[in-house]
């Protein structure tokens, strides 16, 4: 090759391959100041887009586990308020049993009322000062119409992301209310038959029976009773009722039998104790209403032995909803546990599949750092060297 001054191509060589080290070397400081193998889309952009995913699934992940977290301090503060109704609701019913005995005179009845009617007025004040962020708890309505609290513990938007709370079973508004003036009444209704009715012919007919719940709530059933000929008794209307799916999943019937063990009517009860309410339906075809879950209208009251037997059931119909409202509550409560403990693990495992893609392996980058901070040293040694290899020229010329 010829000797040229112009153009040094050997110089022109050693500068490309150094600034090429140069801006590796540049990547190599960058990757190693921030920790992160992609600082820009340019480095890796499929591993950016995957990363930029699993990292907005990690967030949302963390940010679910404190929404559980926050459906648990819900729930402990209702059911923290369900304790105290507990023990309210097992002294009052302590004190109906007491008012039950005739060696109370009427100043001992009066006095069992005025202590009963300061536990029923705290009842109702419960239920109001139940609240978590001004949520009431205790009401049955939360604020959006409904008893349910829905909690999002999950990244995405689907159902199976949402856990609803529901409320409605821990109505102690409703519980205070119908202690203070609603109606109690006895837990079933009987129905009585003609005296010749185990050999006379029952013709079909119909009834409705209707549960007034604990929560305010009314579970009404209509059942048609087909024709029972004669020695069909009672037994036959009761094998129909039983048969019947509507009626029993809320009700059970039962025969009333006399003294001589034979059949002269029918109970119906509520399977959750509630309050049996007919009105004016029963059987029109030879069954009489006997006894249509009598109340007692005005609340508790402890003034008579009857009275006081009537309080003792209502108190344990409310004893019982309450008792299953804080079992639910329990149960949720431990539903959000394991959720937390999910999503805690599946945070964990997609944070450390982002830091595979994202992050930068310190060691790995350091031996290339090194790599080219020696040819960084080597090009500009080399292209001192190129720029002086055309000084011969000056010999020719000299």
């Amino acid at each position: 090759m010829g000797m040229q001054i112009n153009t040094n191509i050997s110089a022109l060589n050693s500068y490309r391959n150094l600034s090429n080290t140069q801006n590796d070397l540049s990547k190599s400081l960058e990757k190693l100041s921030s920790g992160l193998r992609i600082n820009r889309a340019a480095d890796d952009a499929a591993g950016l887009a995957i990363s930029e995913g699993l990292r907005s699934q990690v967030g949302g992940l963390k940010v679910a586990a404190r929404n559980a977290q926050d459906g648990i301090s819900v729930i402990q503060t209702a059911e923290g308020a369900l304790t105290e109704t507990h023990s309210i609701l097992q002294r009052l019913r302590d004190l109906a049993v007491q008012a039950g005995n005739d060696s109370n005179n009427a100043e001992s009845r009066t006095a069992i009322k005025v202590e009963s009617d300061q536990l029923v007025s705290e009842l109702d004040r419960l239920s109001t000062s139940s609240n978590f962020n001004g949520i009431d708890l205790l009401k049955g309505d939360v604020g959006n119409g409904t008893a349910k609290l829905s909690f999002q513990i999950g990244a995405n938007g689907t159902k199976d992301n949402q856990i609803d709370v529901d409320l409605s079973k821990a109505n102690v508004s409703s519980i205070a209310s119908a202690l203070s003036g609603g109606a109690i009444g006895a837990p079933a209704a009987t129905f009585s038959l003609p005296t010749d009715a185990a050999a006379s012919t029952i013709a079909a007919g119909a009834a409705t029976f209707s549960a007034v719940h604990a929560n305010g709530t009314t579970t009404a059933v209509s059942v048609n009773i087909t024709a029972i000929p004669a020695g069909g008794g009672v037994q036959g209307a009761v094998d129909q009722l039983n048969k019947d799916a509507a009626f029993s999943a809320s009700f059970n019937a039962e025969v009333v039998k006399d003294a001589n063990g034979a059949g002269v009517g029918i109970a119906v009860t509520a399977k959750d104790g509630s309050v049996i309410d007919l009105g004016a339906s029963g059987f029109a075809s030879g069954l009489t209403v006997e006894a249509a879950g009598a109340s007692v209208t005005g609340g508790l009251k402890f003034d008579t032995a009857a009275n006081a037997k009537a309080a003792i059931i209502e108190l344990d119909k409310h004893i019982t909803s309450v008792s299953a409202a804080r079992a639910d509550l329990g149960a949720v409560q431990n539903r959000f546990e394991s959720t937390i403990n999910s999503l805690n693990v599946s945070s964990e495992n997609l944070a450390a599949a982002e830091s595979r893609i994202r992050d930068t392996d310190m060691a790995s980058e350091m031996v290339n750092y090194t790599r080219a901070n020696i040819l960084s040293q080597a090009g500009t040694a080399m292209l001192a060297q190129a720029n002086q290899s055309n000084q011969g020229v000056l010999q020719l010329l000299g």
